[in-house]
Protein backbone atom coordinates (compact mmCIF):
# COMPACT_ATOMS: atom_id res chain seq x y z
CA UNK A 1 0.00 0.00 0.00
CA UNK A 2 2.73 2.39 0.39
CA UNK A 3 4.11 2.02 -2.69
CA UNK A 4 0.59 2.35 -4.07
CA UNK A 5 -0.38 5.36 -2.64
CA UNK A 6 3.27 6.94 -2.38
CA UNK A 7 3.58 6.46 -6.43
CA UNK A 8 0.24 8.56 -6.92
CA UNK A 9 0.72 10.95 -4.60
CA UNK A 10 4.27 12.07 -6.41
CA UNK A 11 2.57 11.63 -9.91
CA UNK A 12 0.02 13.65 -9.19
CA UNK A 13 1.94 16.45 -7.49
CA UNK A 14 4.13 15.99 -11.15
CA UNK A 15 1.11 17.12 -12.77
CA UNK A 16 0.64 13.71 -14.36
CA UNK A 17 -3.02 13.71 -15.30
CA UNK A 18 -5.01 11.11 -12.81
CA UNK A 19 -6.36 8.36 -14.90
CA UNK A 20 -2.59 7.68 -16.12
CA UNK A 21 -1.11 8.57 -12.00
CA UNK A 22 -3.96 5.60 -11.50
CA UNK A 23 -2.59 3.52 -14.12
CA UNK A 24 1.09 3.76 -13.24
CA UNK A 25 0.70 3.66 -9.56
CA UNK A 26 -1.42 0.21 -9.85
CA UNK A 27 1.40 -1.03 -12.59
CA UNK A 28 4.46 -0.29 -10.00
CA UNK A 29 2.16 -2.32 -7.59
CA UNK A 30 1.78 -5.84 -9.20
CA UNK A 31 5.18 -5.23 -11.08
CA UNK A 32 6.31 -5.55 -7.47
CA UNK A 33 4.22 -7.40 -5.27
CA UNK A 34 2.07 -9.21 -7.69
CA UNK A 35 4.36 -9.80 -11.05
CA UNK A 36 2.61 -12.97 -11.66
CA UNK A 37 -0.98 -10.89 -12.31
CA UNK A 38 0.65 -8.19 -14.30
CA UNK A 39 -1.07 -10.56 -17.78
CA UNK A 40 -4.72 -10.14 -15.80
CA UNK A 41 -3.98 -6.25 -15.85
CA UNK A 42 -5.43 -5.48 -19.62
CA UNK A 43 -8.45 -7.67 -18.64
CA UNK A 44 -8.96 -5.62 -15.85
CA UNK A 45 -8.91 -2.68 -17.88
CA UNK A 46 -11.76 -3.27 -20.41
CA UNK A 47 -13.55 -4.77 -17.57
CA UNK A 48 -13.81 -1.41 -15.71
CA UNK A 49 -15.66 -0.16 -18.50
CA UNK A 50 -18.07 -2.55 -19.56
CA UNK A 51 -21.22 -1.39 -17.93
CA UNK A 52 -24.25 -0.99 -19.87
CA UNK A 53 -25.38 1.65 -17.49
CA UNK A 54 -22.20 3.97 -18.70
CA UNK A 55 -24.00 3.92 -22.24
CA UNK A 56 -26.12 6.59 -20.75
CA UNK A 57 -22.86 9.02 -19.74
CA UNK A 58 -22.16 9.49 -23.73
CA UNK A 59 -26.11 9.97 -24.66
CA UNK A 60 -26.37 12.62 -21.57
CA UNK A 61 -22.83 14.19 -22.46
CA UNK A 62 -24.75 14.37 -26.38
CA UNK A 63 -28.39 15.75 -24.85
CA UNK A 64 -26.85 18.24 -22.88
CA UNK A 65 -24.61 19.74 -26.70
CA UNK A 66 -27.53 19.25 -28.61
CA UNK A 67 -30.06 21.55 -25.97
CA UNK A 68 -27.02 23.86 -25.12
CA UNK A 69 -26.93 24.82 -28.99
CA UNK A 70 -30.04 24.98 -29.71
CA UNK A 71 -30.63 28.55 -27.63
CA UNK A 72 -31.91 27.52 -24.54
CA UNK A 73 -29.82 29.50 -22.13
CA UNK A 74 -30.90 32.69 -23.56
CA UNK A 75 -34.79 31.47 -23.61
CA UNK A 76 -34.37 30.50 -19.84
CA UNK A 77 -33.19 33.59 -18.38
CA UNK A 78 -35.73 35.60 -20.24
CA UNK A 79 -38.32 32.81 -18.37
CA UNK A 80 -36.50 33.71 -15.16
CA UNK A 81 -36.52 37.30 -15.70
CA UNK A 82 -39.91 37.22 -16.34
CA UNK A 83 -40.53 35.14 -12.38
CA UNK A 84 -37.82 36.95 -10.41
CA UNK A 85 -36.49 39.62 -12.13
CA UNK A 86 -38.53 42.66 -10.62
CA UNK A 87 -37.01 41.62 -7.00
CA UNK A 88 -33.74 43.34 -5.68
CA UNK A 89 -31.20 41.92 -6.73
CA UNK A 90 -33.58 40.50 -9.59
CA UNK A 91 -30.31 39.79 -12.28
CA UNK A 92 -28.48 37.73 -9.30
CA UNK A 93 -31.57 35.73 -8.48
CA UNK A 94 -31.69 35.13 -12.20
CA UNK A 95 -29.02 33.88 -12.51
CA UNK A 96 -29.16 31.32 -9.38
CA UNK A 97 -32.50 30.17 -10.87
CA UNK A 98 -31.64 29.87 -14.33
CA UNK A 99 -28.81 27.77 -12.71
CA UNK A 100 -31.06 25.52 -11.29
CA UNK A 101 -33.36 24.61 -14.42
CA UNK A 102 -30.37 24.48 -16.71
CA UNK A 103 -28.75 22.08 -14.17
CA UNK A 104 -31.63 19.80 -14.84
CA UNK A 105 -30.58 20.11 -18.88
CA UNK A 106 -27.08 19.62 -19.24
CA UNK A 107 -26.27 17.82 -15.97
CA UNK A 108 -22.84 18.89 -15.89
CA UNK A 109 -21.75 21.99 -13.91
CA UNK A 110 -19.08 23.08 -15.71
CA UNK A 111 -21.67 23.43 -18.79
CA UNK A 112 -23.64 25.77 -16.79
CA UNK A 113 -21.15 27.68 -15.65
CA UNK A 114 -19.66 28.60 -19.48
CA UNK A 115 -23.44 29.09 -20.92
CA UNK A 116 -24.96 31.34 -18.07
CA UNK A 117 -21.91 32.82 -16.84
CA UNK A 118 -20.90 33.81 -20.89
CA UNK A 119 -24.46 35.88 -20.63
CA UNK A 120 -24.81 36.61 -17.22
CA UNK A 121 -21.45 37.55 -16.29
CA UNK A 122 -21.69 40.69 -18.64
CA UNK A 123 -25.30 41.46 -18.53
CA UNK A 124 -24.63 41.95 -14.27
CA UNK A 125 -21.44 44.00 -14.99
CA UNK A 126 -23.22 46.04 -17.70
CA UNK A 127 -26.08 46.82 -14.80
CA UNK A 128 -23.64 48.08 -11.94
CA UNK A 129 -23.17 44.77 -10.20
CA UNK A 130 -19.40 43.90 -9.58
CA UNK A 131 -17.26 41.91 -11.47
CA UNK A 132 -16.24 40.15 -8.75
CA UNK A 133 -19.96 39.40 -7.63
CA UNK A 134 -21.19 38.13 -10.73
CA UNK A 135 -18.65 35.53 -11.42
CA UNK A 136 -19.02 34.40 -7.27
CA UNK A 137 -22.69 33.74 -7.73
CA UNK A 138 -22.12 32.33 -11.47
CA UNK A 139 -19.60 29.38 -10.10
CA UNK A 140 -21.95 28.83 -6.87
CA UNK A 141 -24.89 28.54 -8.65
CA UNK A 142 -23.44 26.15 -11.23
CA UNK A 143 -22.70 23.54 -8.54
CA UNK A 144 -26.58 22.18 -8.83
CA UNK A 145 -25.93 21.19 -11.98
CA UNK A 146 -24.01 18.17 -10.97
CA UNK A 147 -26.87 17.59 -8.08
CA UNK A 148 -29.94 18.28 -10.15
CA UNK A 149 -31.52 15.25 -12.11
CA UNK A 150 -30.66 14.18 -14.81
CA UNK A 151 -26.82 14.16 -13.35
CA UNK A 152 -23.68 12.61 -14.92
CA UNK A 153 -21.78 12.18 -11.47
CA UNK A 154 -24.48 10.04 -10.27
CA UNK A 155 -24.53 7.63 -13.10
CA UNK A 156 -20.55 6.94 -12.09
CA UNK A 157 -21.77 6.50 -8.60
CA UNK A 158 -24.73 4.20 -9.65
CA UNK A 159 -22.21 1.91 -11.55
CA UNK A 160 -19.31 2.03 -8.97
CA UNK A 161 -22.22 1.36 -6.01
CA UNK A 162 -24.35 -0.79 -8.28
CA UNK A 163 -27.42 1.33 -6.78
CA UNK A 164 -30.29 2.65 -9.36
CA UNK A 165 -29.88 5.34 -11.13
CA UNK A 166 -33.68 6.26 -11.28
CA UNK A 167 -33.17 6.09 -7.12
CA UNK A 168 -30.37 8.31 -7.37
CA UNK A 169 -32.09 10.71 -10.13
CA UNK A 170 -34.85 10.81 -7.24
CA UNK A 171 -33.05 11.36 -4.37
CA UNK A 172 -31.03 14.25 -5.28
CA UNK A 173 -33.75 16.25 -6.53
CA UNK A 174 -34.80 17.79 -3.59
CA UNK A 175 -31.32 18.25 -2.12
CA UNK A 176 -30.24 19.93 -5.38
CA UNK A 177 -33.17 22.32 -5.14
CA UNK A 178 -32.51 22.97 -1.57
CA UNK A 179 -29.49 24.27 -2.49
CA UNK A 180 -30.68 26.57 -5.09
CA UNK A 181 -33.43 27.75 -2.65
CA UNK A 182 -31.12 28.73 0.07
CA UNK A 183 -28.96 30.70 -2.38
CA UNK A 184 -31.82 32.77 -3.58
CA UNK A 185 -32.38 33.63 0.18
CA UNK A 186 -28.34 34.69 0.21
CA UNK A 187 -28.90 36.62 -2.42
CA UNK A 188 -31.78 38.27 -1.75
CA UNK A 189 -30.41 39.54 1.64
CA UNK A 190 -26.90 40.44 -0.03
CA UNK A 191 -28.71 42.60 -2.58
CA UNK A 192 -31.13 44.34 -0.03
CA UNK A 193 -28.01 45.04 1.94
CA UNK A 194 -25.67 46.33 -1.01
CA UNK A 195 -28.87 48.02 -2.73
CA UNK A 196 -28.23 46.20 -6.00
CA UNK A 197 -30.83 47.29 -8.48
CA UNK A 198 -34.17 46.07 -9.72
CA UNK A 199 -34.87 45.05 -13.35
CA UNK A 200 -38.40 46.56 -14.85
CA UNK A 201 -39.19 45.01 -17.54
CA UNK A 202 -42.81 45.94 -18.94
CA UNK A 203 -44.27 42.87 -21.30
CA UNK A 204 -48.26 42.95 -22.01
CA UNK A 205 -49.72 39.35 -22.33
CA UNK A 206 -48.56 38.24 -25.21
CA UNK A 207 -45.19 39.01 -24.73
CA UNK A 208 -44.92 36.65 -21.71
CA UNK A 209 -46.95 34.24 -23.22
CA UNK A 210 -44.34 34.17 -26.17
CA UNK A 211 -41.52 34.22 -23.39
CA UNK A 212 -42.50 30.98 -21.43
CA UNK A 213 -43.64 29.16 -24.73
CA UNK A 214 -40.38 29.93 -26.18
CA UNK A 215 -38.67 28.27 -22.16
CA UNK A 216 -41.33 25.63 -21.38
CA UNK A 217 -40.09 22.64 -23.56
CA UNK A 218 -36.85 22.97 -22.52
CA UNK A 219 -38.01 23.09 -19.28
CA UNK A 220 -39.76 20.01 -19.27
CA UNK A 221 -37.09 17.77 -21.41
CA UNK A 222 -35.90 17.26 -17.44
CA UNK A 223 -39.39 16.16 -16.50
CA UNK A 224 -39.34 14.16 -19.56
CA UNK A 225 -36.33 12.17 -19.76
CA UNK A 226 -36.38 11.28 -15.48
CA UNK A 227 -40.29 10.96 -15.85
CA UNK A 228 -39.64 7.87 -18.16
CA UNK A 229 -37.03 6.20 -15.90
CA UNK A 230 -39.39 6.54 -12.66
CA UNK A 231 -42.60 5.46 -14.60
CA UNK A 232 -40.81 2.54 -15.95
CA UNK A 233 -41.34 3.35 -19.51
CA UNK A 234 -37.26 3.26 -20.24
CA UNK A 235 -34.59 2.26 -18.26
CA UNK A 236 -31.49 5.09 -17.38
CA UNK A 237 -30.12 4.54 -20.68
CA UNK A 238 -32.63 4.22 -23.21
CA UNK A 239 -34.01 7.42 -21.26
CA UNK A 240 -30.96 9.41 -22.84
CA UNK A 241 -31.46 8.17 -25.90
CA UNK A 242 -35.26 9.11 -25.56
CA UNK A 243 -33.48 12.60 -24.47
CA UNK A 244 -31.25 12.91 -27.61
CA UNK A 245 -34.21 12.63 -29.80
CA UNK A 246 -36.11 15.20 -28.23
CA UNK A 247 -32.94 17.58 -27.94
CA UNK A 248 -32.41 16.98 -31.56
CA UNK A 249 -36.21 17.82 -32.22
CA UNK A 250 -36.43 20.51 -30.47
CA UNK A 251 -33.40 22.54 -31.75
CA UNK A 252 -33.86 21.38 -35.19
CA UNK A 253 -37.62 21.60 -35.92
CA UNK A 254 -38.95 23.66 -33.28
CA UNK A 255 -36.55 26.12 -32.29
CA UNK A 256 -34.54 26.08 -35.77
CA UNK A 257 -30.80 26.84 -34.35
CA UNK A 258 -29.31 23.91 -34.30
CA UNK A 259 -28.09 23.24 -37.84
CA UNK A 260 -27.11 20.05 -39.04
CA UNK A 261 -23.72 21.01 -40.11
CA UNK A 262 -23.00 21.20 -36.98
CA UNK A 263 -24.00 17.73 -35.56
CA UNK A 264 -21.07 15.85 -36.02
CA UNK A 265 -19.27 18.30 -33.92
CA UNK A 266 -21.71 17.53 -30.65
CA UNK A 267 -20.78 13.94 -31.37
CA UNK A 268 -17.12 14.54 -31.16
CA UNK A 269 -17.50 16.96 -28.19
CA UNK A 270 -19.68 13.87 -26.45
CA UNK A 271 -17.47 11.37 -27.53
CA UNK A 272 -14.07 13.09 -26.41
CA UNK A 273 -15.88 13.80 -23.05
CA UNK A 274 -16.64 10.21 -22.04
CA UNK A 275 -13.51 8.95 -23.40
CA UNK A 276 -11.51 11.16 -21.16
CA UNK A 277 -14.13 9.66 -18.10
CA UNK A 278 -14.15 5.97 -19.22
CA UNK A 279 -10.21 6.19 -20.13
CA UNK A 280 -10.34 7.83 -15.69
CA UNK A 281 -13.09 4.58 -14.92
CA UNK A 282 -10.86 2.02 -16.70
CA UNK A 283 -7.43 2.76 -14.47
CA UNK A 284 -9.06 3.58 -11.55
CA UNK A 285 -10.64 0.16 -11.28
CA UNK A 286 -7.53 -1.46 -11.55
CA UNK A 287 -6.61 0.59 -8.37
CA UNK A 288 -9.81 -0.34 -7.35
CA UNK A 289 -9.29 -3.89 -7.28
CA UNK A 290 -5.89 -3.48 -5.20
CA UNK A 291 -8.03 -1.71 -2.74
CA UNK A 292 -9.77 -5.25 -2.49
CA UNK A 293 -6.43 -7.46 -3.04
CA UNK A 294 -6.03 -5.96 0.48
CA UNK A 295 -8.94 -5.37 1.80
CA UNK A 296 -8.91 -1.78 2.63
CA UNK A 297 -12.57 -1.63 3.19
CA UNK A 298 -13.18 -4.28 5.08
CA UNK A 299 -10.01 -2.97 7.01
CA UNK A 300 -11.09 0.94 7.48
CA UNK A 301 -14.56 -0.65 8.46
CA UNK A 302 -13.47 -2.88 11.37
CA UNK A 303 -11.26 0.00 12.35
CA UNK A 304 -14.38 2.44 12.15
CA UNK A 305 -16.46 -0.66 14.34
CA UNK A 306 -13.96 -0.44 16.86
CA UNK A 307 -13.87 3.28 17.25
CA UNK A 308 -15.68 4.69 20.24
CA UNK A 309 -16.60 8.22 18.33
CA UNK A 310 -20.64 8.72 17.73
CA UNK A 311 -21.79 7.59 14.50
CA UNK A 312 -22.91 11.54 13.68
CA UNK A 313 -19.10 12.39 14.22
CA UNK A 314 -18.00 9.56 12.14
CA UNK A 315 -20.41 10.88 9.23
CA UNK A 316 -19.23 14.73 10.11
CA UNK A 317 -15.78 13.49 9.26
CA UNK A 318 -16.68 11.49 6.26
CA UNK A 319 -18.31 14.69 4.87
CA UNK A 320 -14.84 16.35 5.50
CA UNK A 321 -12.87 14.10 3.90
CA UNK A 322 -15.37 14.07 0.68
CA UNK A 323 -15.02 17.89 0.76
CA UNK A 324 -10.95 17.83 0.92
CA UNK A 325 -10.81 15.42 -2.19
CA UNK A 326 -12.91 17.38 -3.65
CA UNK A 327 -10.14 20.05 -3.81
CA UNK A 328 -7.64 18.21 -5.10
CA UNK A 329 -9.85 15.55 -7.35
CA UNK A 330 -11.75 15.92 -10.24
CA UNK A 331 -15.20 14.61 -9.67
CA UNK A 332 -15.17 11.24 -11.54
CA UNK A 333 -11.85 9.77 -10.24
CA UNK A 334 -13.08 11.16 -6.40
CA UNK A 335 -16.41 8.84 -6.67
CA UNK A 336 -14.77 5.97 -8.31
CA UNK A 337 -11.95 5.95 -5.54
CA UNK A 338 -13.69 7.23 -2.46
CA UNK A 339 -17.25 5.09 -3.12
CA UNK A 340 -15.55 1.75 -2.14
CA UNK A 341 -13.82 2.74 0.73
CA UNK A 342 -16.64 5.28 2.26
CA UNK A 343 -19.94 3.59 1.04
CA UNK A 344 -19.23 0.44 3.19
CA UNK A 345 -18.53 2.81 6.65
CA UNK A 346 -21.83 4.64 5.76
CA UNK A 347 -23.58 1.26 5.34
CA UNK A 348 -22.00 -0.19 8.68
CA UNK A 349 -23.88 3.48 10.02
CA UNK A 350 -27.00 3.00 8.78
CA UNK A 351 -26.78 5.06 5.99
CA UNK A 352 -28.40 3.83 2.58
CA UNK A 353 -26.44 3.92 -0.65
CA UNK A 354 -28.65 6.14 -2.05
CA UNK A 355 -28.39 9.15 0.48
CA UNK A 356 -24.49 7.99 0.49
CA UNK A 357 -24.29 8.72 -3.21
CA UNK A 358 -26.36 11.64 -2.92
CA UNK A 359 -24.01 13.11 0.16
CA UNK A 360 -20.72 12.37 -2.11
CA UNK A 361 -21.63 14.01 -5.45
CA UNK A 362 -22.93 16.75 -3.40
CA UNK A 363 -19.66 17.33 -1.31
CA UNK A 364 -17.59 16.72 -4.54
CA UNK A 365 -19.17 19.91 -6.39
CA UNK A 366 -17.88 22.10 -3.97
CA UNK A 367 -14.60 21.58 -4.94
CA UNK A 368 -15.49 22.38 -8.23
CA UNK A 369 -15.29 26.10 -7.00
CA UNK A 370 -12.37 25.43 -4.82
CA UNK A 371 -8.55 25.92 -5.37
CA UNK A 372 -6.44 24.91 -6.79
CA UNK A 373 -8.52 23.00 -9.52
CA UNK A 374 -12.20 24.20 -9.27
CA UNK A 375 -12.93 23.41 -13.05
CA UNK A 376 -15.66 25.81 -12.66
CA UNK A 377 -13.11 28.64 -11.24
CA UNK A 378 -11.17 28.19 -14.29
CA UNK A 379 -13.99 28.97 -16.51
CA UNK A 380 -15.15 31.79 -14.76
CA UNK A 381 -11.99 32.91 -14.68
CA UNK A 382 -11.77 33.13 -18.57
CA UNK A 383 -15.18 34.87 -18.88
CA UNK A 384 -14.30 37.47 -16.48
CA UNK A 385 -10.46 37.73 -16.54
CA UNK A 386 -10.22 37.73 -13.18
CA UNK A 387 -7.75 35.29 -10.54
CA UNK A 388 -9.26 31.95 -9.44
CA UNK A 389 -8.63 33.38 -5.91
CA UNK A 390 -10.78 36.34 -6.49
CA UNK A 391 -13.59 34.63 -7.96
CA UNK A 392 -13.42 32.00 -4.74
CA UNK A 393 -13.55 34.77 -2.05
CA UNK A 394 -16.64 36.23 -3.76
CA UNK A 395 -18.72 32.78 -4.37
CA UNK A 396 -18.29 31.54 -0.49
CA UNK A 397 -20.89 33.57 1.16
CA UNK A 398 -22.94 31.30 -1.46
CA UNK A 399 -21.16 28.17 -0.70
CA UNK A 400 -23.01 28.42 2.61
CA UNK A 401 -26.03 26.75 0.66
CA UNK A 402 -23.86 23.91 -0.38
CA UNK A 403 -22.42 23.37 3.22
CA UNK A 404 -26.21 23.70 4.56
CA UNK A 405 -27.46 21.24 2.62
CA UNK A 406 -24.88 18.59 2.88
CA UNK A 407 -25.46 18.72 6.45
CA UNK A 408 -28.86 18.57 6.11
CA UNK A 409 -28.66 15.25 3.87
CA UNK A 410 -26.09 13.76 6.20
CA UNK A 411 -28.34 13.84 9.16
CA UNK A 412 -31.87 13.90 7.74
CA UNK A 413 -32.09 10.40 5.66
CA UNK A 414 -35.09 11.61 4.12
CA UNK A 415 -34.35 14.56 2.19
CA UNK A 416 -32.68 11.70 -0.14
CA UNK A 417 -35.14 8.66 0.42
CA UNK A 418 -38.67 10.54 0.36
CA UNK A 419 -39.25 10.29 -3.13
CA UNK A 420 -37.50 7.29 -4.16
CA UNK A 421 -39.47 5.08 -1.75
CA UNK A 422 -42.84 7.35 -2.88
CA UNK A 423 -41.76 6.48 -6.64
CA UNK A 424 -39.99 3.79 -6.42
Amino acid sequence: MAILLISLVILLVLGVPIAYSLGVSGFLYFLIERPELISVLPQRFFAGMQSYSMIALPLFCLMGSLMNASGITTRLIDFCMLIIGRLRGGLGMVNVFASMIFGGISGSSVSDTASVGAIMIPEMNKKGYSLEYASGITVASSTMGMIIPPSVPMIIYAMAAEESVGKLFLGSAIPGFLIGIIMLFVTFFISYKQKHPREERTLDKKEKLITIQRAILAIIMPLFVIGSVVLGIATATESAGIGVLYAFIIGMFVFKTLKLKDIPKHFKDAAITSAKVMIIIAMSKLYLWILAIERVPEALSCFVSGLSLPPFIILLIIDIIILLAGTFLDVSPAILLLTPIFLPIAQLLGVDGVQFGVILVSGLAVGLVTPPVGMCLNVASSLSGLEIGTIFKSALPFLTANLVTLIAITYIPQLTLWLPSLFM
